[in-house]
């Protein structure tokens, strides 16, 4: 059995993805300061697969701390999830967002390097693209200039490692692109939990529709759209999570460096997201249009053939799946893992 590292284990994507890692037969292995995340989703995994997942609570960028992990394991590969990813925070904590997310990676990387672990799945993201040449983007869009601090790290992480494989033949990584991930585990044990305001769409639409919050904030509604608000590739984050064990099949057959959107290829408008979740549930969600926010584009989603083509990996799950995941998960526990 294979040991994978998995930094940033219990967030949303990297909890998800440790369930489809144990039914894949890999052996995880987390670490993960619990800064944005909460270590009852390890607890949920570790309930679900009927095993204990080891997780080491400690921050990358403490090398004494990730060596003594490091030489605990023989690792295959690493799936590096760690970092902060609030777009709206990073301008305001500029420092912060560079400090981690690139100073982490640096440290992750030279312990990897020093233990013979040359194997690397990083989570990226499509704010790498910036303002889109192309729809549907595929990875052939150039990468454009990114608006936040948040996006920049991501970019600047893609050329780093890049960088690193280019310089070494022996090294394998894979960037995942990855669109807008929603939904939750179909069992309602596992969801997105965000710390305080949500920024994303789906759990502010949930703490709307549960009580915990008055109304949505839908961001412009005169974008050149079919219904004038924003349109984006929404993906079940277990689709996303099946992704990454997708991603290291390529790993297992040394594909040097691989780039891969993950989306569904479909692109959703806010209203859409909304009226489908107020029809599969049953439940109103009351919203209001507010002026646009600076740095969205009008509409961005994916085409995933190259992942279909290359790691047999395509999403399965529809938006009415991932909108009655996301409830279920929601309902069952109204104030996340809290």
């Amino acid at each position: 059995m294979k040991t994978i590292l998995v930094t940033g284990g219990a967030g949303y994507i990297g909890s998800h993805t440790l369930v489809e890692l144990d039914k894949a037969g890999y052996q995880p292995v987390v670490v993960d300061n619990l800064v944005n995340s909460n270590i009852e989703s390890i607890r949920r995994v570790e309930k679900l697969i009927g095993k204990k997942i080891p997780f080491y609570n400690l921050d990358i960028r403490d090398a004494e701390a990730l060596e003594k992990v490091m030489e605990e394991y023989e690792f295959f590969a690493c799936i590096h999830f760690a970092g902060l990813k609030a777009v709206g925070e990073s301008v305001n904590k500029p420092l912060e967002y560079y400090s981690n997310n690139m100073g982490g990676t640096f440290v992750l990387i030279e312990q990897l390097v020093k233990h013979n672990c040359k194997n690397v799945i990083f989570s990226s993201s499509a704010t790498v693209y910036g303002v889109p040449e192309t729809i549907p983007i595929t990875e052939g869009c150039p990468k454009g200039m990114c608006t936040n601090p948040y996006g920049k790290t991501k970019s600047m992480l893609e050329d780093v490692l890049m960088d690193v494989q280019k310089a070494d033949k022996e090294w394998n990584i894979v960037l995942l692109r990855y669109f807008n991930p929603i939904g939750a585990h179909p069992s309602g044990e596992m969801g997105e939990n965000p710390n305080g305001i949500p920024n994303n769409l789906m759990p502010y639409i949930t703490q709307v529709a549960v009580g915990n919050r008055e109304c949505l904030g839908v961001f412009g509604n005169d974008y050149d759209t079919p219904d004038g608000t924003g349109v984006r590739d929404y993906i079940h984050v277990v689709d996303l999570a099946r992704g990454h064990v997708a991603a290291l099949s390529a790993i297992e057959r040394k594909c040097g460096l691989g780039i891969y959107n993950l989306g569904t290829g479909r692109g959703y408008s806010v209203l859409d997201v909304i009226k489908t979740f107020e029809k599969v549930n049953g439940v109103a969600v009351p919203y209001r249009i507010m002026p646009r926010r600076d740095g969205d584009v009008a509409e961005c989603y994916s085409n995933p053939q190259k992942a279909k083509n290359e790691l047999g990996w395509s999403a399965e799950y529809g938006l009415e799946e991932m909108c009655r995941d996301a409830w279920n998960w929601q309902k069952k526990n109204p104030e996340g893992y809290n």
